[in-house]
């Protein structure tokens, strides 16, 4: 296969996207460029036939397709860590119209990583060894991006209560008015995973991203970096999205009518209209760790824009052993040396 890469415009070297200061750097003359600068050089048409193409990785293991560049090594599937084959070019259909590009080094991963780990005590010491750590990986992961807009109508009776005392007796008002509520909610870009797999629950934890971060698509961001090909299409999401979006703008129109003691709701209609989709890569941390003994997935993963972290861990049966032992060794004594036991 042939090696394809952005090309520095100063001394020809490979270009390499840096998540914190958002540029692509030359590791070769320590030139860094932004996009925009990259696009206004005079070798722009020599640039655009370099540009690097999407290939396909599959994992025979988990059933992983990892997309990536031609100049990322794929050699290994990120989550389960077993070999994986060149599968082929990725389809012009599945070509993203988004990106949230990483904002998160892989240096703030590992040191987000290490705080979370240090509050859990009883997890194997080979989850956080260092070769361990040096298996984290930076992954885009596919979603859905639905926008809308929904028209909502609400009637309703709402009622006011007012009691008072007077003298021996206690007096009661109840006052009953016509509500009635209109209006147009706009929804822009609400994100779903796109994965169904195994694999999923690492996309889906670190939900919700920041969608006014979002870039046109375009290879350079995947430069050194692994993207998940979606197995979820749009119409498999789009009962579960539009149930939602009507839930919420009925939500919104009753919560416009606060201050009533009570709310009946004669009549509601929301309509959605001009309903359109995105195609997205969001940017997510990995670090997965197989266990020995039953061979569970066990995973952190990190919002590679926000920083919100999640994970399963495993648990290590020597740790707990020690703390039963620690704790309850002392107390079994004492009950001893008093005769409790007898």
């Amino acid at each position: 296969m042939d090696t394809i890469t952005f090309k520095c415009p100063n001394c020809g070297g490979g270009l390499v996207f840096n998540p914190e200061t958002q540029k692509y750097e030359c590791e070769f003359c320590l030139s860094d460029f932004n996009f925009q600068e990259l696009k206004s050089q005079d070798s722009q048409d020599a640039a655009a036939a370099n540009e690097p193409q999407a290939v396909l990785y599959n994992c025979p293991s988990c059933g992983a397709e990892i997309v990536t560049d031609e100049t990322t090594a794929a050699s290994i599937c990120y989550y389960c860590h077993n070999p994986v084959v060149l599968k082929g070019r990725l389809e012009g259909r599945y070509q993203p119209d988004y990106v949230v590009p990483f904002s998160i080094s892989r240096k703030q991963a590992e040191e987000i990583f290490a705080q979370w780990i240090r509050r859990k005590r009883y997890t194997p010491s080979d989850f956080y060894s260092e070769k361990q750590i040096a298996s984290m990986t930076g992954v885009y992961f596919p979603y859905w991006l639905y926008s809308c807009t929904v028209d909502g109508k609400m009637e309703a009776e709402g009622t006011k209560l007012r009691m008072w005392d007077a003298g021996n007796l206690r007096y009661t008002e109840k006052k009953i008015y016509r509500i009635s509520r209109d209006g147009q909610m706009n929804i822009n870009h609400m994100a779903r995973n796109a994965l169904k797999k195994a694999n999923a629950k690492l996309s889906s934890g670190v939900l919700p991203f920041q969608t006014e971060g979002l870039k046109p698509f375009h290879m350079g961001y995947l430069t050194g970096f692994f993207a998940e090909k979606r197995d979820m299409e749009r119409e498999q999401l789009r009962p579960e999205i539009e149930h939602e979006v009507k839930e919420f703008a009925a939500a919104s129109l009753k919560s416009s009518a606060a201050g009533y003691s009570g709310l009946n709701v004669r009549y509601q209609e929301t309509d959605i209209q001009t309903p359109v989709w995105h195609y997205g890569l969001f940017p997510v941390w990995t670090l997965t760790y197989k266990g020995p003994k039953d061979g569970k997935i066990y995973y952190f993963a990190l919002n590679g824009q926000t920083g919100k972290v999640c994970g399963e861990i495993p648990v290590d049966g020597k740790k707990l052993f020690l703390l039963f032992l620690f704790v309850f060794t002392p107390l079994f004594a004492l009950l001893l040396a008093g005769g409790y036991l007898l």
